[in-house]
């Protein structure tokens, strides 16, 4: 294989794609082509190209993808066929616009090189990528609308012995959550953060990061600022690599992940917990389960009543490893918030 690189979802076994901002090198063996430097036969062959691979995943073409994919991508396709199975229906009657189009010449990159970045024009665009083989690239980003969620699919070319562009990596992202595009999430994520709503604004960067940011290996001046954005108003005591965990009703909770879901249409916050044994137990009991789950939701707003103006609703996932014991979820008018105290204890592992 090439490299690695995730889709989202599924997976995809080509490109693991970092993105990275630093300084340029005084001296650099990789060089950058923007659309805007290309002439027009080139940039036409590198977007006829894009279309074309586009057109085939919109009609479910894999013979012709498998024919223009690199052998080591060919060889091993499953990865790419089950991506082009979930992107399909999502762009199948879509409008496709090619809207960014890059040229990365890494012929000199030096075996064993960690990390090969390029800087690509003004404002300055950085594209970094981890053990990347020596050779010519080409990346176009593609604009997939006019369907119900529009995507943003970024395809990466490699350029063969036999001068042929071939498919190195795909990989896809949403272009809006909930009805609103990422730009609109930037904006309400920074009047949270200007009336103290870190949780709030933390979740709506999050989401605004994912809309604007086509693929993790780009990085840019507006990408930066939104990232750093984020990092202010970052709550600490939100689940990470250790467990956010409280006392709701006398149990001891054990949140291991929040993070934000369209899996239902509206926005919700997503929140997942690891109940010790007792709590396992009680999870046999539909009633029981209902009450304990809508308990974790109660306790969440008593902490943080602002998540009730950003979001739909809240669902809660128990989980016993990789095997959810229960989930619910409920919009914030039917989740009733009691008068028991709540004892937080922020980042700290109690099991």
């Amino acid at each position: 294989m090439l490299f690695k690189l995730r889709m989202n979802p599924p997976v995809i076994g080509i490109l693991l794609l970092t993105g990275s901002w630093s300084a340029v090198p005084a001296a650099c063996a990789t060089s950058c082509t923007t659309q805007s430097q290309m002439t027009p036969a080139e940039r036409d062959v590198f977007a006829q190209t894009a279309r074309a691979i586009l057109t085939d995943v919109q009609s479910g073409n894999l013979e012709n993808i498998r024919e223009l994919a690199l052998p080591s991508v060919a060889a091993d396709f499953n990865g790419l066929s089950d991506s082009m199975a979930h992107l399909r229906p999502i762009v199948e009657t879509a409008t496709i616009t090619v809207d960014d189009l890059y040229v990365l010449n890494a012929e000199g990159n030096p075996p064993g090189q960690a990390q090969t970045s390029f800087y690509c024009g003004s404002p300055l665009v950085v594209w970094s990528f981890p053990s990347m083989p020596a050779g010519t690239y080409a990346v176009a980003i593609v604009h997939a609308t006019g369907v119900e969620h529009p995507q943003q699919i970024t395809i990466i070319l490699s350029k063969s012995a036999d001068n042929r562009w071939l498919i190195a990596g795909m990989f896809d992202r949403p272009m809006t959550a909930a009805g609103h595009d990422g730009i609109w999430y930037w904006e309400s994520a920074r009047k949270y953060a200007q009336t103290k709503m870190d949780w709030d604004a933390w979740f709506y960067y999050r989401l605004a990061t994912n809309l604007l940011d086509p693929v993790e290996a780009l990085s840019s001046p507006n990408l930066t600022k939104l990232q750093q954005e984020a990092g202010q108003v970052h709550p600490p005591e939100l689940p990470g690599g250790t467990p956010m965990t409280f006392y709701s009703g006398g149990q001891l909770i054990t949140l291991t992940a929040i993070d934000t879901t369209t899996a239902l249409g509206a926005l919700d916050l997503d929140v997942h917990y690891r109940p010790d044994a007792a709590e396992a137990a009680q999870l046999q009991d539909p009633a029981a389960a209902r009450k304990q789950v809508t308990e974790v939701m109660a306790s969440l707003l008593q902490m943080h009543p602002e998540l009730e103006k950003a979001f739909h609703g809240i669902w809660v996932h128990a989980d016993q490893g990789t095997a959810s014991l229960f989930a619910l979820e409920l919009p914030m008018n039917q989740i009733a918030v009691g008068t028991p105290q709540v004892s937080i204890f922020p980042n700290q592992n109690s099991h």
